[in-house]
């Protein structure tokens, strides 16, 4: 199967993006999403784990296999962490859309005043 371009895998980039930070739990990506977007995003946890469950089947995404302090932590959560290849498609995502506010603010600078 031929991976999609990454902005087309993901139907939402930001819960993608604090597992740049390391590795989270489903229930702090949600956390992270909420702060990442000022509240914009509300995601919920059918939408979330239908994104993990893409991102793992196109390898952008793996289930980490050690939990960070197992005495301190609920058994049934998982941990996920970017591959190389999640932190390419990251990357490239951020590109794209980076490159997306930079032509947007162009079309929309103010015409330069004549003389």
């Amino acid at each position: 199967m031929e991976a999609a371009h990454p902005h087309e895998v993901v139907g939402v980039p930001e819960a993608r993006h604090p597992l740049g930070r390391g590795e989270r739990h489903g229930y702090a990506l949600i956390g992270d999403v909420d702060a990442l977007s000022d509240g914009a995003i509300k995601l919920g946890p059918g939408t979330l784990y239908g994104t993990i469950k893409r991102l793992l089947s196109e390898k952008l995404i793996e289930e980490a296999e050690e939990r960070p302090d197992p005495e301190l932590d609920d058994q049934r959560r998982r941990y996920y962490r970017l591959t190389a290849s999640g932190a390419a498609a990251a990357t490239a995502e951020l590109d794209r859309l980076a490159s997306l506010v930079r032509r947007g603010r162009a079309a929309f600078a103010p015409a330069p005043k004549r003389a």
